[in-house]
């Protein structure tokens, strides 16, 4: 399973962004979804995740709840991150995650690319 990620790019501050990841391989069914970032010198975080299963949920970073949203269409195989009110310290290298099974039932975890984010004061 391979992930491709796009999205990224340069935006002023206060802007916004919506950064796309879409699977594409033997797929199954996608479990789980998510985006992580890596900042310059730091390392990678959760930025948001779905997990599809009885009582499946998302979660968020605490800093940016409210300001960040994930959302996914199974159709696609495809998840989003609508990203608002965008700051500095969002700044980063954003990863696509997601887990699940393959077409023949074997479990498998994928990482996109990365595409980077970077917010101007």
């Amino acid at each position: 399973v391979q992930l491709q990620a796009s999205g990224g790019g340069l935006v002023q501050s206060g802007g916004s962004l919506r950064l796309s990841c879409e699977a594409a391989g033997s797929i199954g069914s996608i479990v789980e979804m998510g985006w992580y970032r890596q900042a310059p010198g730091k390392e990678r975080e959760l930025v948001a995740r779905n997990i599809r299963s009885s009582g499946s949920g998302t979660d968020y970073a605490d800093s940016v709840k409210g300001r960040f949203t994930i959302s996914r269409d199974d159709a696609k195989n495809t998840v989003y991150l609508q990203m608002n009110s965008l700051k500095p310290e969002d700044t980063a290298v954003y990863y696509c995650n997601m887990g699940g099974y393959s077409a023949g039932w074997y479990n498998f975890e994928a990482w996109g690319q990365g595409t980077l984010v970077t917010v101007s004061s």
